[in-house]
């Protein structure tokens, strides 16, 4: 009998002085993660806009909660979630290093970050994908369904094209 070892995951919330740590999985997952759907020039402007120091704060004033996702002791990954009306909470980020993709941990982030709304009273679950991103199906395998598209413009000449997602809770 083969015996497979299954990855062991922890979840760590994230504050202030974890900024640097967000900072480096955001760099190192970002520009593979996107390169094939928008210009360096746009992904260089979108990481600073929203990986900045300032702005990592600002979100984190703001009310949106960081977690971590380990796998034995190392960081692989992190996400960002917040209540954005009453019952309905918004998955900012879940970014997960390439290496990690396709083991559980997305999965695992998503279940993580449900177990702690739903009992805030969460009725849904929210997020944004870019329309040529993959990972949108791998939302909609863990119950995700599209709810309408949407062009966010982020300045600069630039636009998100996105489809806005959500699970029922």
């Amino acid at each position: 009998m083969i015996k497979i070892k299954q990855p062991v995951f922890e979840i760590q919330r994230a504050s202030v002085s974890d900024i640097p740590l967000i900072r480096e999985l955001a760099f190192q997952v970002w520009p593979q993660t996107y390169a094939s759907m928008i210009s360096a020039e746009q992904i260089d402007y979108m990481l600073d806009m929203m990986y900045s120091e300032a702005s990592l704060e600002k979100q984190i004033s703001d009310g949106a909660r960081f977690i971590f996702v380990y796998e034995n002791k190392e960081p692989v990954g992190f996400a960002s979630y917040q209540e954005m009306s009453p019952a309905v909470f918004k998955l900012h980020k879940l970014y997960v290093l390439p290496s990690q993709q396709g083991n559980g941990t997305g999965r695992f982030i998503i279940e993580h970050i449900i177990g702690e709304i739903k009992p805030l009273g969460a009725k849904a679950l929210q997020l944004q994908v870019n329309r040529r991103n993959n990972a949108k199906y791998f939302y909609e395998k863990n119950g995700f369904s599209v709810i309408k598209e949407f062009d966010f413009d982020i300045g600069n000449g630039y636009v998100m094209d996105d489809y806005v997602m959500e699970k029922k809770l």
